[in-house]
């Protein structure tokens, strides 16, 4: 595959999580009961990001995890769940984040995770694209960016911590 298009550099990335982090904490009146829930793998370090910029605005530490969904996916089998969620989400205001949506089913099989580990009181889903294309009724309730793609289009993200560069782009 090539890059047809480069959509989000580094800076461009790092604005979008800013304001998604300030949306998060406007929508939820602050940081209090919130928890933030990384999908692996690239939204589990966006999810960091995520919750080191609203501890930096709000002054208090906001828990964050890893949410491994592959045990809860309606296409494949497995057994191992890799999560790491080393606090209760019962109660809380729970944000989960992925790089991208575009089905819908990987924030199904999350939130399914999610209501394994307990009853949360809310669940917002944060991504960093939209490219469309639902097959089920679920949407983001944060978004980076709304990106119409083909269905023949890949939308590859980079993060630093894995892929050495912050990048958003459409592969043809």
């Amino acid at each position: 595959m090539t890059e047809k298009a480069l959509i989000l550099d580094e800076k461009a990335i790092a604005r979008a999580i800013t304001r998604i982090s300030f949306e998060i904490i406007e929508r939820n009146k602050g940081a209090k009961d919130l928890c933030i829930l990384g999908i692996m793998s690239r939204g589990k370090e966006l999810a960091l990001r995520i919750a080191e910029k609203i501890s930096s605005i709000e002054n208090i530490q906001v828990p964050t995890g890893a949410l491994d969904i592959s045990p809860y996916r309606d296409d494949r089998s497995c057994d191992a769940d890799l999560s790491d969620v080393p606090f209760s989400v019962t109660g809380k205001k729970v944000v989960l984040v992925d790089d991208v949506i575009y089905t819908g089913r990987t924030a199904r099989a999350a939130i399914d995770a999610v209501f394994a580990l307990g009853r949360p009181q809310l669940i917002n889903l944060a991504v960093l694209i939209d490219r469309g294309h639902r097959e089920l009724p679920i949407r983001a309730d944060y978004v980076g960016k709304n990106l119409p793609t083909s269905r023949e289009e890949t939308v590859r993200v980079q993060v630093k911590e894995l892929d050495g560069v912050d990048a958003v782009s459409i592969l043809e």
